[in-house]
């Protein structure tokens, strides 16, 4: 299970407000987020069993990220990686819309997904897992996804929402204030609970937003903005992200600050 919550053009001077873990089995190699040496200009996780990654953003502003969609009526491991999508996405150079017009002739090829795909003019969702199955474009709001349907109001969603509503008014910003949205490590009521297809124990552990297991938890929590009129009116991305060990303790904190570089940006064909 994940969790991403967002704010998409809804503050002018931040186009993009973003708070996510990436929950995940604890013994899944995985590279914490840096700089990929094969390509420079990406700043992400890297998956070390299939090579992708869940999240990323790149210095010319591009982000991707993914969840995966739990249908316990899907359970046949699919021909091709689902990290792959993400970093395909942030590795190339075609709009957000393109991009997923070829993501969704192979939408079969995956095991189900919720896929965000964006540059600073666009934001973009996809899901192969929806009776909607088609690509569109993001209207400025705030968001939350997890593994079900954009917005589904599981509990940890919503309350991921609520918490970061209160940010897009606050005079100042920081990534501890970015990270309280997902941070609540106290299970949902089981009144409250969506069935997951899981044992009953097992559904209560993913309620809580922050999960804590010895054999799967949350591995990382990544906060992200972009933010509007940096050098010569510009875009400057902020990036942190903590990982954690099983017992939920920081285990390591990787930050960068950078200009994203001007360059055709478009949410279109």
């Amino acid at each position: 299970m994940c969790l991403i919550v967002f704010a998409w053009k809804v503050r002018p001077a931040f186009p993009l407000l973003l708070a996510a873990n990436r929950d995940e089995f604890h013994r899944r190699a995985t590279a914490p987020s840096g700089f990929w040496p094969e390509h420079p200009d990406l700043l992400a996780g890297r998956d070390l069993e299939a090579g992708g990654t869940w999240m990323g953003v790149t210095r010319q502003g591009r982000f991707a990220a993914i969840t995966n969609y739990r249908d316990p009526g899907r359970t046949q491991p699919a021909p091709r990686s689902r990290g792959e999508l993400p970093l395909a996405f942030l590795t190339g150079t075609g709009s957000p819309a393109a991009f997923l017009r070829g993501v969704e002739e192979r939408a079969g090829d995956y095991a189900g997904f919720n896929l965000l795909v964006g540059d600073t003019a666009g934001l973009w969702y996809f899901s192969n897992s929806t009776a909607e199955h088609r690509p569109r474009a993001l209207a400025p709001g705030v968001y939350g996804l997890s593994n079900a349907q954009l917005n589904t109001p599981w509990p940890k969603l919503a309350r991921a929402r609520q918490r970061l509503e209160p940010l897009l008014d606050s005079p100042s910003l920081d990534h501890e204030a970015l990270r309280r949205a997902v941070s609540d490590r106290s299970l949902a009521d089981e009144a409250d609970l969506h069935p997951l297809g899981l044992r009953e124990t097992m559904d209560r552990l993913l309620s809580a937003q922050f999960i804590v297991s010895q054999d799967y938890g949350t591995r990382s929590t990544t906060s992200l903005w972009l933010q509007q009129g940096g050098r010569a009116g510009g875009v400057t991305a902020s990036w942190e992200e903590l990982s954690f060990d099983p017992w939920g303790r920081e285990t390591a904190r990787n930050s960068a600050t950078f200009s994203c570089a001007a360059g055709p940006q478009s949410s279109g064909a």
